[in-house]
């Protein structure tokens, strides 16, 4: 009896690769586009799982990945190989009982066409379709829970409290200001363009907003927009705004701490002048990574899900098409080319 033979299909497979750690801000040189092979099944006994990207998350958390340690809370990316980040993707066969082929998944994947994804235990199986996929980069999807997290679990909101918000236009900005409406706060965002601070106050919500790159006098613009004081500072930002805030803060004070983007591609950074506030105003400052929170996903999303639908919350979204345009968009993050949340789209369904 002839002995069965097993036919393996191997296509190409487009990558974005990292060519080396960098020091200040990042250029589309940095980074280059390759085509290598991959197998579209997996092995015998294998519990590895193989995906094709639909879509890819631009986060700026990565540029910590892109440089010699710095206290990033995942792991660096390797040069020479494909970077990594959060993603939507489809089963394309599986080895993993949790998984099959055809469902869609979101979670850490690569930057390029195919993943073969060797810990799918990190993947969230997407149940609920009726929502555009790509929401699964933001809203409902790792910038979701960060925004939850941190303005709910970590600001500890009360009714009618005063929130400011950097960085508000972004991917969990954005939704920080809708939560704290939800709640009956008074909202305040900054942003770095008039189209931004516009959407701001238009589409999401917010009471009112500022251009920081027109304020010469950030402690000013803050009395000006929030004259009572801050009761939840969401710190995405840093240097400057941080420094401005704290002379700002309200008795009892939460600051949230999501990121400081501010300082991601200096070679030095700044250092706070006004951290006394933190004592004689009796301010919590608290960082916080959205990974220590994954077990409330769930929770999460059976919360947001019926707003979206009821369209009583809004995302927007800033969306790069091809994988070949990646690089430009992540880049993009950091000088605020973005609006909305950055993602790009690699292949339809």
């Amino acid at each position: 009896m002839a002995e069965r033979v097993y036919v393996v299909e191997e296509v190409s497979n487009k990558q974005v690769i990292l060519r080396e750690y960098m020091i200040g801000f990042p250029k589309e040189s940095d980074f280059e586009l390759r085509t290598s092979k991959i197998r579209l099944s997996v092995a015998q006994g294998s519990k590895s799982v193989v995906v094709k990207n639909l879509y890819l998350s631009c986060d700026p958390y990565m540029r910590g990945r892109m440089r010699n340690p710095i206290g990033t809370s995942v792991p660096l990316f390797t040069p020479g190989s494909p970077i990594t980040g959060f993603g939507v993707a489809k089963v394309i066969d599986s080895g993993h009982p949790n998984y099959k082929k055809g469902d869609v998944v979101w979670g850490m994947t690569g930057w390029e066409e195919y993943s073969l994804i060797t810990e799918p235990e990190t993947l969230f199986k997407i149940e609920h379709t009726d929502v555009p996929l790509s929401y699964y980069t933001g809203i409902l999807g790792m910038p979701g829970l960060t925004a939850y997290a941190g303005f709910y679990e970590v600001g500890s909101p009360k009714e009618g409290e005063y929130v400011f918000v950097s960085a508000a236009s972004g991917a969990v900005g954005q939704l920080i200001g809708q939560f704290a409406k939800l709640k009956n706060c008074y909202v305040v965002g900054s942003a770095g363009s008039k189209e931004k601070v516009d959407l701001l106050k238009d589409k999401f919500g917010f009471d009112d907003a500022f251009n920081y790159k027109e304020e010469h006098d950030l402690d000013k613009a803050l009395k000006r927009c929030l004259p009572d004081g801050i009761d939840i500072y969401f710190e995405n930002v840093g240097g400057k705004m941080l420094d401005a805030v704290l002379l700002n803060m309200r008795l009892h004070g939460r600051i949230p701490v999501c990121g400081m983007i501010s300082q991601y591609n200096l070679e030095e950074q700044e250092g706070a002048h006004n951290l006394l506030c933190l004592i004689t105003k009796r301010v919590r400052m608290e960082g916080f990574v959205v990974f220590d929170y994954y077990p409330m996903y769930p929770k999460y999303r059976d919360m947001v899900l019926p707003l979206i639908r009821e369209g009583k919350i809004t995302f927007v979204e800033d969306i790069a098409e091809g994988l070949q345009n990646a690089p430009a968009a992540l880049i993009g993050l950091f000088s605020g080319r973005n609006i909305g949340k950055q993602l790009v789209l690699v292949a339809r369904e």
